[in-house]
């Protein structure tokens, strides 16, 4: 589920003493005394709530003493939550918080310039290969698609790299969110067609989803995949269900 693990990164602009950690990761003690050696920390961020990013959290304030952000209220100390649209100066870079929910409803990107060069830290937004999860209980399809489009119309020279929380260093945003949008509607079709080869018919948008349906939908669109994939498999087939339905 993590890929190869979840990113942290530890940005700083040439010459700045301090820095920004962006999401700890899980509360493995080599791993944030690894992190809190790259110091002075100033200010840790996190994109989104899920554990792999945050668990460490609370041990990594201890070690550091810095402040910490997120758009939820639990994972700020010494500060208040991130805002859509807010400008950070910190570490002698600009920080740009753009609001990105779909993978969660807390999810954010940070686009982040020294001044000559911008990269964009995608979170689990977009990832260095395969494709994000929209995680139960707040994955939105919509919101989802919405945030891929506005990655894409960032005001930045192109190719822009992307830093995700899982895998390799994106070369083009632009491109691989393309690629993502084109992803996401190819997989709405699939979803038609199984529910047309199965003959069933969604319930209205203020009605539950049976388990039954989301489980045969999900074993025919994702029939190839792992099984071990299956579950976050069938927490996309949700959203995208309720996405047809017209419910998010």
């Amino acid at each position: 589920m993590t890929l190869d693990g979840t990113r942290s990164y530890v940005l700083r602009a040439p010459g700045s003493p301090g820095c920004v950690v962006v999401d700890p990761g899980p509360d493995l003690a080599p791993h944030l005394a690894a992190l809190a050696g790259a110091g002075p920390v100033d200010l840790v961020l996190v994109t989104h709530r899920h554990a792999d990013h945050t668990g460490g959290l609370a041990r990594f304030r201890e070690l550091t003493g810095a402040p910490s952000r997120g758009v939820l209220p639990e994972f700020c100390a010494g500060a208040g939550p991130l805002t859509d649209g807010e400008v950070l100066e910190v570490a002698d870079l600009r920080v740009e918080v753009l609001a990105a929910p779909g993978h969660t409803a807390d999810s954010v990107c940070l686009v982040v310039s020294d001044g000559a060069t911008s990269v964009v830290l995608t979170g689990d937004t977009v990832l260095g290969r395969g494709t994000t999860v929209l995680a139960e209980p707040d994955g939105s399809l919509r919101d989802y698609l919405a945030s891929l489009d506005r990655l894409g119309a960032l005001d930045l020279p192109d190719p822009v790299r992307g830093l995700p929380g899982h895998g390799p260093v994106l070369p083009d945003l632009r491109a691989t969110v393309g690629a993502y949008r084109a992803h996401r509607t190819e997989r709405l079709d699939q979803v038609r067609a199984a529910l047309t080869a199965l003959g069933v018919s969604l319930p209205d948008a203020d009605d539950p989803l049976p388990d039954p349906l989301l489980d045969a939908v999900t074993g025919t669109v994702y029939a190839d995949v792992d099984p071990s994939v299956l579950p976050a498999a069938r927490s996309s087939v949700r959203a995208q269900l309720d996405y047809l339905r017209g419910r998010t």
